[in-house]
This record gives C-alpha cells, structure tokens and sequence, in this order.
C-alpha cells in the first residue's frame, strides 16, 4: 500500500525502514527538518516499511500524517535492504534518488547543499563526503573522502579514475532516476548488495559531479548492523562481486576498469575475513578459501595494481591460497598491537615489519601446508 500525491518533486528520498524505531526519527527529521517551502516542494520522502517488527510501522503513520512530501511503502514480508530499496524506487517521481537508510541522519543544510549542486551541474551522479559516527560520539573520517577534493566542475571516471575506490555505497551518491534505467540497474537480495549498484554508477557516468561536503552520518557499532554482525551471510559477498563481474562483460569489458576493480574486491574480502565482529572463527578458512578462488577465477591475465607492503603481501597470500601464512601474518599484527601500549611508535614498526618479512619468507611452505 502506497499514500499518494500529486506532487512531482524533484529529489525523492527512498528510505528503507525495519528495526530502528530508536533512530528512525532523527532519520527522518534530519531530511525534511528545517527546510523552506520551496525546498520542501522540491522534494518527496518514500519510507519503506519492510516488515519491520518493533513500532516503526506506526512511527511512519504518525510521521507521515499531514506532511503531503512523505510516502509510505509498506511491505508485507521483509524483503531485505536491497529490495526494500526497489520497492521504493518502485514509486520514485523525482528526477534523482537518494538512498539513505534509516539508523544513518543528514547534518543540518545537507539538503539545500545538495538541491543546489544538483540543480547547477545536472549530473548523472552526484558524490558525497560523509563521516563515521561511532556509538560514544567519536567522528572519523573515511579513508576513500581525500579523493573528492578538487573536483570543482562534472566529470568522467576516465578523467578522475581514482573515483572508483570511493567508499562502494549507495547512501554517498545521489543518482539521476532516467540514468539507473539505462544502465539497468536495480538491487539484489542479499547482504553486500551496495557492489553490483555503486561500482556501475561510476562506469557508466558521463557527468559526475562531486559536493566535497559532509552531507551524511554513518553510524557505527549499531546492533543488527551486518558490519557488526557474525553471520555466514557474509558469504553473500562472492554472488554480489559475481554479478558486478557479470555487468561488467556485458557493459564495460575493459581490462584496465576490470583490473582496478579485482584489486578492490581483494582488499574488501581481505576487512571481511580479518574481521571478527563479521566472522566466526571457524568460517574464517572457508572464507579464506573462497577468497582464493575468486582471485584465480578473475585475475586479470595482464596483471593488476597490486597495494605495496603488508596490504601486498596479504593480497600474495591469497594468491597462493596460503591460509597458514595468512593467519600467522594475523597474528603478528594482532601483537603489535598490544605491543603499541608499551613500545614507541620506531620499535612497533619494526616489530611488525620483521614479522611480515619472516612471514613472507614462509609463505612458499606454507602454501604447500594450507
């Protein structure tokens, strides 16, 4: 079921919703709070009510009352992020799309920001900055924001291809509605389903546009976040960088885009495997193993941009299918760590720099071990 209007708005905010009746409101509020009239007119928010079981269902009938620029999608089962997400593009009126979930929230003026950019250059694809929050109130920058600096005029990817290792979500781009058609693009069941919709937007732009402002809060450590989540449904990453693979041949068969996007995906399985809020210890050697299959299975022929140091020599390992050598790299770093406390930043260094060394002078027979 759908409330209607007969407004056409100009940006539409599709808004999944389960599980976050503590967040939902902020949520909410930080898009529509405070705007003007016209900029009230210029926009429509679409909440998409995915089953969720707490009182969000009712939240959004209570938000929605009288507020003739929200819409509300209810969903009988769930559905999951990424078809919670094409039910409310589904309905979408506005010219462009902005995906922002709902434990996440918009810092004050983002909106107008945005409008304004929108409305200047008239991209396929607008870029964001954002910034982490974490639950005691610590901001941290992203390691992927330097790359939007000094982009004052749209864009391609061929002229600024350091934009394809921005942060592959959907929530940092704000997208013209026409153009995710002519890419064919929607989004997939499943967890990690932000890799086979982020990574085609970049190729497939021919402007791009870049607002070096943090127009976004993304909140960390929220319990039932899949980041912070131990879960099997992990393993969905494979099937989502299959499908970006699978676009890619038929879309951009380019070995250069091809090669940089197999080093991503490497170094993305790399956070997953070595992360325990994600992966229970006994799932790390089937991982690891699947990763390993992935890097013989689309390796390009020619090479890739392989990181330099410690990140390279993880990316060796999987290479050799060499989980020993992995793990024992794990651990080395794992005691640097502990030893930071009580050794100056000099003797860390080299205490870890000497374990990758014994660690790379290993890795051939341990590779024979697995």
């Amino acid at each position: 079921m759908v409330t209607e209007s007969t407004r056409t708005p100009f940006l539409s905010f599709v808004v999944p919703v389960y599980g976050v009746e503590s967040y939902l409101y902020q949520c909410l509020e930080s898009i529509l709070g405070g705007l003007s009239d016209e900029e009230s007119d210029s926009v429509e928010l679409i909440a998409v009510d995915d089953a969720s079981p707490d009182r969000c269902g009712e939240m959004l009938t209570s938000y929605a009352a009288g507020r003739r620029n929200v819409r509300v999608v209810r969903l009988t089962e769930n559905v999951g992020l990424g078809l919670a997400r094409n039910a409310g593009l589904a309905v979408a009126r506005g010219r462009y799309v902005w995906f922002v979930d709902s434990d996440d929230w918009l810092p004050p003026a983002s909106v107008p920001a945005v409008l304004q950019q929108l409305r200047r250059d008239e991209p396929d694809l607008l870029l964001l900055d954002h910034l982490r929050v974490h639950e005691n109130g610590r901001l941290e920058v992203d390691a992927s924001s330097h790359l939007l600096r000094g982009v004052p005029e749209p864009v391609s990817l061929a002229e600024r291809p350091q934009l394809l290792r921005l942060q592959h979500t959907a929530w940092n781009k704000v997208v013209r509605r026409d153009f995710l058609d002519e890419l064919e693009l929607r989004f997939h069941p499943g967890w990690y389903e932000d890799i086979p919709f982020s990574h085609p937007l970049l190729i497939g732009a021919k402007r791009i546009s870049v607002l070096d402002r943090v127009c976004y809060r993304y909140r960390q450590g929220r319990l039932g976040a899949i980041t912070s989540t131990r879960s099997g449904r992990h393993f969905d990453a494979f099937t989502q960088y299959e499908r970006l693979f699978a676009w890619m041949d038929r879309h951009a068969p380019d070995p250069q885009l091809r090669a940089e996007l197999f080093t991503l995906m490497i170094s993305h399985y790399l956070v997953v495997v070595g992360n325990d809020d994600r992966l229970h210890p006994h799932l790390r050697r089937p991982f690891f193993r699947r990763v390993a299959e992935h890097y013989r299975r689309f390796v390009p022929e020619e090479g890739y941009p392989q990181p330099e140091g410690v990140p390279g020599l993880k990316h060796r390992l999987i290479g050799r299918d060499a989980y020993l050598a992995y793990v024992a790299l794990r651990r080395a770093h794992r005691m640097a760590g502990r030893l930071r406390g009580t050794l100056g930043a000099a003797d860390t260094a080299e205490t870890t720099g000497a374990a990758a060394s014994e660690v790379a002078g290993q890795s051939t027979a341990l590779a024979g071990r697995r």
